[in-house]
């Protein structure tokens, strides 16, 4: 019997929502149940939080701007939180953005730009004001106000660095740092580049906003006896990206996690000293600034791009709980209309499409199908572009939920494969790149559903007649998952002789598991990573090197593909 629930208890931010409301209802309609009780629950902009927590969150690490005093509406205008992604057109735009300690109230921002660090141009920033109202357990409502600058540079040459820092007219001035575009798509100028990419980070530190917050409220230490709270494993993942100096960064989704619920977690937002009640989640806007202040030391001279998971469901806002990630985010907007983060860009020999698996999941529904079918169009439109392009050899796709897994808190979600599978079949996508479960897990190639050979450790695959191989990455900070009972881990020094999962599952359209044998899975790896991927573009044969790294450097897998110029 289908079932009419939509959301599983905490794989979706309800922000104040009854559970039993936030379970069967989309996030549209969850976005009008806020609507309806705010105008029932008026607040006054003098009763909001504003500002920025950043400045607490980052002061103990030396980076922060901000003084004892920066929430202060007299105190100085401040910058932080910087990050830089791809424009449209990724060789030649970017986009960078920031946040401010307050509200500007006039002040204007700039962003001080240039081929050399003595800069030379100047652009006034947009500024972005976010408002969040969250009702709480004590029948209040959280308010928030905070403010995000946004400035455009179009023009630059392909993987140039381009100099930059931000200014304010009342004084502030931020040290000058360095980003580069993407390297142009034409097989004459084709070098070999480096990228990284991981899942499901959030961050170590708990906010300082609103008061009475404890450790383990809001940040990566929250309930798993095993995830020990002493060492910082979002920190430790973030820094050994750093140390790989890639040339961009891909996010596979639930990124900040500005609602901790979700295995293990009641779904309520409890104010210092209140009492818990029911049906209120813990979402907290400030969680972001905190995010932005921990990915800085990266996402300041790297482009971050991000894709959305069901964490990034946000109903405080509007267009479909995306609101937040438009004031917050540049994303490239070519993808399809309404779809903000669905999109594509091209890297040298490397095409790259982020897809918003929210769209079409089985397992999570409040926003499926929202697209009416316009992603999955686009989709095969873009595939079909690009394995068509003679300067592309490889594609990659990222997004959230998991084609193929077999963890024991999400494994695999049907409408993933039925939406986009055969589609990465017919137009030979070399990788898929998933987050969502909390752990590592490698295929085997998979054609039509089926793996088609072993790819052990340091092997070789031939997408073009192997077929796609499947990486869930989301060991990016959150605590971890398991595997299936009885399931074993098989990673590099830790091999097993048969990798088959007898006992996984896969979610059907109709909201249920269905048992399934996974063949499939080749390496599961319980602990924190992302994945190096090196790209060695060739005038006859090109190689990517793909490699699993955990949180201390240490390498545990490596594939090896490889492609034929144009094939």
């Amino acid at each position: 019997m289908p079932s009419n629930r939509l959301n599983p208890a905490g794989d979706v931010p309800d922000t104040g929502i009854p559970e039993q409301v936030a379970a069967t209802t989309t996030m549209a309609e969850q976005y009008e149940w806020h609507r309806a009780h705010l105008r029932r629950h008026p607040v006054s902009r003098r009763n909001f939080l504003r500002g920025s927590a950043a400045a607490a969150a980052v002061a103990a690490a030396g980076v922060s701007p901000f003084g004892t005093r920066a929430y202060a509406e007299d105190a100085r205008l401040a910058v932080a939180g910087r990050h830089v992604g791809f424009g449209p057109d990724a060789a030649s735009q970017l986009r960078f953005a920031a946040q401010l300690s307050r509200n500007p109230q006039g002040t204007k921002v700039f962003l001080e730009h240039g081929p050399t660090p003595m800069l030379g141009a100047t652009v006034e920033a947009e500024v972005r004001d976010l408002i969040t109202q969250i009702p709480s357990s004590d029948g209040g409502v959280l308010a928030a106000e905070q403010f995000y600058v946004h400035a455009p540079v179009d023009g630059l040459p392909g993987r140039v660095p381009h100099f930059y820092r931000w200014r304010t007219s009342d004084g502030f001035v931020g040290d000058v740092r360095s980003a580069a575009p993407a390297m142009p798509s034409m097989r004459g100028a084709v070098l070999p580049f480096r990228f990284t990419m991981m899942g499901d980070q959030g961050t170590d530190d708990t906010p300082t906003r609103p008061t009475g917050l404890v450790a383990g409220d809001y940040d990566d230490n929250y309930y798993k006896p095993d995830n020990d709270p002493t060492v910082p494993h979002a920190a430790n993942v973030l820094n050994q990206i750093v140390a790989c100096r890639p040339d961009f960064h891909i996010l596979a989704g639930d990124i900040a996690y500005a609602d901790p619920s979700g295995a293990g977690r009641a779904a309520q937002f409890v104010p210092s000293g209140g009492k818990v009640g029911g049906g209120f989640d813990k979402f907290n806007p400030y969680v972001w600034d905190v995010y932005f202040g921990a990915i800085e030391a990266s996402a300041s001279t790297t482009p971050w791009m991000f894709a959305t998971g069901n964490h990034d469901m946000e109903a405080a806002y509007d267009t479909h709980g995306y609101g937040g990630h438009l004031a917050r985010l540049d994303l490239p907007g070519n993808g399809p209309a309404g779809c903000p983060s669905a999109y594509s860009f091209g890297y040298g020999n490397l095409a790259v499409l982020s897809l918003d698996a929210n769209d079409i999941s089985y397992e999570i529904r409040a926003n499926t199908g929202y697209s009416g079918g316009a992603q999955n169009g686009w989709v095969a439109r873009t595939l079909a572009a690009y394995r068509s392009d003679p300067n592309i050899d490889f594609i990659v796709c990222f997004f959230h939920h998991c084609a193929y897994s077999t963890t024991d808190s999400h494994a695999s979600d049907g409408g993933v494969r039925d939406a986009w599978c055969e589609l990465f079949d017919r137009y030979r996508v070399d990788l898929v790149l998933q987050g969502h479960n909390h752990i590592f897990e490698r295929t085997d190639p998979i054609r039509a559903g089926r793996p088609t050979k072993p790819a052990g450790d340091n092997s070789i695959v031939y997408p073009e007649t192997d077929g796609t191989v499947y990486y869930t990455v989301g060991g990016g900070g959150r605590p971890r998952y398991g595997f299936q009972p009885g399931s074993q881990e098989t990673y590099r020094g830790h091999q097993i002789p048969d990798t088959t999962v007898p006992n996984s599952y896969v979610w059907t359209a109709d909201g249920d598991k269905q048992d399934e044998a996974a063949p499939w899975s080749r390496v599961r790896f319980r602990n924190y990573s992302f994945i190096r991927v090196d790209v060695r573009p060739g005038f006859f044969a090109s190689e990517m090197d793909v490699v699993a790294v955990d949180e201390y450097g240490r390498e545990f897998d490596k594939v090896t593909y490889r492609r034929t110029v144009n094939s």
